[in-house]
């Protein structure tokens, strides 16, 4: 887990290469867990585009959080990257939906490139940036501040692994490790 940019999608098929284990990010297949609920990808961006990014999002918790439990039971024994959006709420109900399905996970990672915040929001920014063109501030709210700041995400993580001067692969063996 860990904001946008973080690696969680980089380092997870590393882990799970090394680890001969399947690879499974949330944010690729949410939709069906989304849709047993009444929420689609469509259904987010009509509400965006009536009440903007920051509310829909927080209409959106319940469904993001309805997919962690399920993706959980239905992916034993993978890798699982959770994307920024699936391990931040505003709503503590849905936080403690969340953290019931991953304390039954054995190793909860949060990546960060940094221990130093200024240093980590830099580098995510940077990697959104140059990966996918995105900044992650809309409508005049910093998402990615949002995400590194969000203390119900430091819940979560049974640790913190940064990043910053670690090679990917490196990272892997960290994790593997259980350093």
């Amino acid at each position: 887990m860990g904001p946008a940019g973080a690696g969680k999608t980089t380092v997870g098929r590393e882990v799970a290469s090394m680890t001969d284990r399947p690879f499974v990010d949330l944010d690729e297949i949410a939709d069906r867990y989304y849709a047993e609920v009444g929420w689609s990808l469509t259904r987010l961006r009509a509400r965006i585009a009536a009440v903007g990014r920051r509310a829909a999002e927080t209409e959106w918790e319940p469904a993001r959080a309805h997919a962690v439990p399920r993706a959980v039971a239905d992916h034993p024994g993978s890798v699982l990257a959770l994307g920024a959006g699936h391990t931040s709420y505003a709503d503590a109900g849905q936080l403690a939906t969340v953290r019931a399905a991953l304390s039954r996970s054995p190793d909860v990672v949060r990546l960060l490139p940094s221990t130093d915040r200024a240093t980590s929001l830099d580098v995510l920014r940077q990697r959104c940036l140059t990966g996918k063109d995105r900044s992650w501030i809309i409508d005049g709210h910093d998402f990615l501040a949002q995400w590194l700041d969000d203390p119900g995400a430091d819940l979560l993580p049974t640790r913190t692994v940064h990043t910053s001067d670690e090679t990917v692969a490196g990272t892997a063996r960290l994790l593997i490790r259980g350093g």
